[in-house]
């Protein structure tokens, strides 16, 4: 594609978002920017959880007839996972009137957003990924690292190992590998693999996957020789199944090898065949399609031909699934911020007030079909991920069983963390830190 790419082809446009234009917004629509990307090395990801998506929105036109009589409309602009291509749709797409949210799925991506969300007073969703700091909403109040960050995810690592081992002391004298993508998205948790190392006695060997991550030998003949208890493989695309293969020729075992939540997924096991089998990954959300919100997709769209997926087989995947809790997300967000601002378009700071109050406790998630899909969100305006709360599922050959609780990070020890980043970030950038949730919103 070339580097001045545009939007998809109409023709690729109508077939995925089936009959939904991108044409300016009316006085009834609301509108989605998508930044996907559907080839390149990560676009297994990205059709999983952009296909979730747009079927969970198309789910809301088709039966409700949109949120409250608004019209959900959205249109794709292929990225390829790549920065630059990302800020130019960015560019190209947010003239476009209605604009809900924007959800990239992508940290460099989203890093490069930052300060033109911010200006443009639009919210930008990471969910599960981005800036750690972006937690702080009094610093950041247009970011929303929903469910998870990368700090919290990798406490709730290190606390379900320390269950594991029988006590978060059993972990002293420990030797725990970090196998990391070698991007800003895998860099990101260093510092805080490094504290809980200190905290808990145990040893941390960070070691760096160069993009894509398609040969890893030297790697694991480096894990092979320090012969670490656990390897948390904190991978993304092709770099995972490499991972799996690799270490069962060298002979480390699968089920002690942890993945993080972009590792996570049906694609990162299936191709690495045998070698993934006991393999173990964080989630914020189940795979399968037993919940009612998968089966109303499955009747309402996928029997007649409306689904988003290519290939059915991937429906209740772990991306596809993620695709539609951030698609109830973001269409929850719109509906709490409908009930204060009415039932009707919203600017995007109407939008960034919905999903400061974005509180989904168990009995709503069940009342969306959603039960045992995900287990709870509770945003307020100055934490904008919620609880992060994480399962964590094992590859049994053929599909993942759930192994765990629900296991929460630990927070008392996260939050001054996230406030000292965020707080030498609002001096960097001379940003006035917000000290309480009740700051104007400017109204149509």
């Amino acid at each position: 594609m070339p580097l001045s790419h545009t939007l998809r082809s109409a023709a690729l446009a109508a077939a995925l978002a089936f009959g939904v234009a991108a044409a300016p917004a009316q006085a009834d629509e609301q509108y989605f920017p998508l930044q996907s990307y559907r080839v390149g090395p990560y676009a297994a990801g990205g059709t999983g959880f952009f296909g979730g998506f747009i079927d969970y929105l198309n789910l809301i036109n088709i039966r409700d007839g949109g949120v409250n009589g608004v019209k959900l409309t959205w249109d794709e602009c292929e990225t390829q996972y790549e920065v630059e291509r990302g800020v130019e749709c960015y560019e190209r797409q947010k003239s476009h009137a209605g604009i809900a949210a924007w959800n990239p799925l992508s940290v460099g991506i989203a890093y490069a957003m930052i300060d033109r969300i911010t200006a443009d007073k639009a919210p930008l969703i990471t969910v599960n990924h981005g800036r750690t700091d972006s937690t702080d909403g009094r610093v950041f109040p247009y970011v929303f690292p929903l469910l998870l960050n990368p700090y919290s995810e990798t406490s709730g690592i290190i606390n379900y190992l320390a269950g594991r081992e029988g006590g978060i002391d059993k972990l002293r004298g420990k030797k725990i590998a970090v196998l990391y993508h070698g991007s800003p998205y895998g860099k990101e948790t260093i510092p805080i693999y490094e504290l809980l190392s200190q905290k808990y006695g145990f040893t941390v060997q960070q070691i760096e996957v160069p993009h894509p991550g398609n040969e890893q030998q030297s790697q694991w003949l480096t894990i092979r020789r320090a012969k670490p208890d656990y390897v948390v493989l904190r991978g993304w695309g092709v770099m995972n199944p490499v991972a799996l293969k690799t270490a069962q020729k060298v002979g480390f075992p699968a089920d002690h090898i942890i993945g993080n939540v972009w590792s996570n997924s049906e694609e990162d096991v299936i191709p690495a065949g045998d070698a993934a089998k006991g393999y173990i990954a964080i989630t914020t959300q189940t795979s399968g399609a037993q919940s009612p919100v998968l089966q109303e997709i499955i009747k309402t769209l996928y029997d007649a031909g409306k689904g988003n997926l290519e290939d059915p087989k991937r429906i209740g995947s772990v991306y596809h699934n993620l695709g539609i809790v951030n698609g109830i997300l973001n269409v929850e967000a719109i509906r709490i911020a409908q009930e204060k601002f009415g039932h009707r378009t919203l600017t995007g700071d109407e939008v960034r007030w919905g999903f400061e109050h974005l509180q989904l406790d168990p009995a709503r998630v069940a009342a969306l079909g959603a039960k045992d899909l995900f287990h709870s969100i509770n945003v307020t305006w100055d934490n904008h991920e919620g609880d992060g709360l994480v399962t964590f599922q094992q590859w049994d050959g053929a599909k993942w069983q759930v192994v765990s609780d629900w296991i929460a990070p630990d927070w008392a020890l996260l939050r001054p963390i996230i406030e000292k980043s965020a707080a030498a970030y609002a001096a960097e950038h001379g940003i006035t830190p917000r000290t309480s949730g009740d700051d104007a919103v400017a109204t149509n």
